[in-house]
């Protein structure tokens, strides 16, 4: 299976502040609030929602084709970084005029964060056209619409749908930007629908549509739990609750959903069941919690393997084992 992922490539600025967010805010002055607060840690890294599912796909042994907008800097180090590791950059536009987009974050010690984003060069990915791409590279199996600039999401869900591609719609943190008919337009008829339980509700409040109805629109919907795991629901009637995998220790939860979409859909490149799909997507997340940075991690086969084994069984093991590189 060829899958094409677009969306944010993106520099992390990833922060440390030993205290808890919440008790910095005081209720009754919400509507004013100004504050700073002085973080013990400062790690720069690769990240990106596209780029960091490329990258977990490409340590399952995929070579997913990645499609965004950067400016110069990418070339920097960045590409060689990701081609390096088995990601296909030929689809990556760069800016002449804009950098790659930043992605800075704080974390708290209850793991909660706040997160500002600047889209710099991303703004162009409205300007890339899948079906070129899809003539270079023979074809594309499933595109991957990821968090990225509005118009780009847009763009590519439309050519997907006149295209015939089939696609995943993973809105992500831009619901917060898009409206309603926006959001609608992005989500109808697509054959995944992933979001974390958050973003779900906030889904049905944009489009105006109650849970059956987007489920009635879309093939798959997979809906994120955190700790609670997550929830995969059909057209047909079919509902699969997958726990999660528990992680050996917690670093930085920045990027573990991009992780869990990696290993889901390389389940899906397998052709193994949505249980299955979801269970090695769990999985692939805990690697990035354990880790600082999106993608600092390495996949390697006996230690997989022993894990999924351990929390899902050893069947599930076996049928990942059929497809997963030495």
């Amino acid at each position: 299976m060829r899958i094409a992922v677009t969306g944010s490539i993106a520099t992390d600025y990833l922060m440390t502040f030993p205290g808890r967010f919440s008790e910095q805010l005081v209720a009754d002055q919400l509507d004013r609030v100004s504050l700073s607060f002085l973080v013990d840690e400062l790690e720069v890294r690769r990240g990106g929602v596209a780029a960091n599912i490329a990258f977990g796909l490409a340590q399952l042994g995929l070579n997913p084709l990645l499609v965004g907008a950067v400016g110069e800097d990418f070339d920097t180090d960045y590409r060689a970084w990701l081609r390096r590791h088995g990601v296909d950059t030929s689809g990556v536009h760069v800016s002449e005029l804009r950098h790659t987009a930043r992605f800075l974050c704080t974390t708290d010690r209850d793991q909660a964060q706040m997160a500002s984003f600047y889209t710099g060069a991303m703004e162009e990915a409205r300007f890339i056209e899948l079906a070129p791409l899809a003539d270079r590279h023979g074809n594309l199996d499933l595109v991957v619409i990821s968090p990225n600039d509005p118009e780009a999401m847009l763009r590519h869900t439309t050519e997907c749908r006149q295209l015939g591609m089939p696609f995943m719609a993973d809105p992500g943190q831009q619901l917060a930007r898009m409206e309603g008919p926006q959001v609608r337009k992005l989500v109808d008829r697509a054959t995944y629908l992933i979001t974390n339980g958050y973003e779900k509700a906030l889904l049905e409040t944009k489009t105006g549509w109650s849970d059956a109805e987007v489920l009635s629109r879309v093939g798959t919907r997979i809906t994120t739990l955190g700790p609670d795991g997550s929830v995969i629901e059909s057209q047909d009637g079919t509902r699969i609750e997958v726990p999660a995998a528990p992680e050996q220790r917690r670093e930085d939860p920045t990027g573990v959903g991009d992780a869990f979409r990696a290993g889901f859909l390389a389940g899906l490149a397998w052709r193994l069941s949505l249980q299955r799909c979801a269970e090695l997507g769990s999985l692939v997340a805990t690697y990035v919690l354990e880790h600082i940075g999106t993608q600092e991690y390495d996949l390697e086969r006996e230690e997989v393997l022993a894990r999924l084994g351990g929390v899902y069984g050893q069947q599930a093991a076996d049928e990942v084992a059929a497809h997963l590189p030495d």
